[in-house]
């Protein structure tokens, strides 16, 4: 079993206690979590990656409890074993690709992936010394798919990585999102409002707000 999320729950000032589905994730497996704007879906994945401690439950991922982890030893792990595609890429724009993700390797203490060599597998090779500025929005939406995949994580959460795609290039972006994860063994999350999605991924769970 590589995650185990059991009677999660949060609550925020002012708000109703958020209450989340238990499900479980093997390695090489992927699951999609659907909900509309404002059901939680954000809050679950900050759960699943230690950005935020649950009021309730826990999340297990390896074996490892992530209650458990001090500050320093979350941010340790999620380095090296969660990798995260962001709705917007979050990329440092004043460093170029190539050097965008050699910073997220250094995060790491694992030997992760080759950088040329996964940048030829997302069609980037050409972009390598390019600046981030200089990217379509896909071209940047694959980068942060590399960032993501740079440390050989065990987990990849995807954070709506269709939203603003139409349907050839969410399929593209699907498939590429769940062989990549099938290359490195790796779990995935894809955290979505877009039904779409469903026709890519059949495994799926529904966040609903009360």
């Amino acid at each position: 079993m590589l995650l185990s999320c059991q009677n999660l729950s949060v609550t925020h000032a002012g708000q109703k206690n958020l209450i989340f589905l238990d499900f479980k994730l093997e390695k090489g497996e992927s699951l999609l979590v659907l909900g509309n704007s404002g059901s939680g879906k954000t809050t679950l994945l900050n759960l699943i990656s230690g950005l935020l401690k649950p009021h309730t439950g826990s999340v297990i991922l390896d074996g490892v409890d992530l209650n458990s982890l001090s500050s320093q030893e979350m941010d340790r792990l999620r380095g090296s074993e969660i990798g995260i595609v962001f709705q917007k890429p979050h990329l440092i724009a004043a460093l170029s690709v190539k050097e965008n993700l050699q910073i997220a390797k250094s995060f790491s203490r694992k030997e992760g992936q080759n950088i040329d060599s996964l940048l030829a597998v997302l069609g980037l090779e050409s972009k390598a010394n390019s600046s981030i500025n200089t990217l379509s929005e896909g071209e940047a939406q694959r980068v942060s798919i590399a960032r993501a995949l740079v440390n050989s994580p065990k987990l990849i959460l995807a954070d709506e990585p269709t939203s603003s795609l139409d349907d050839e290039n969410t399929s593209k972006v699907i498939q590429l999102l769940k062989s990549q994860a099938q290359n490195i063994g790796a779990g995935l999350i894809i955290v979505t409002h877009d039904q779409r999605v469903k026709a890519h991924i059949s495994n799926f769970i529904e966040v609903k707000s009360a």
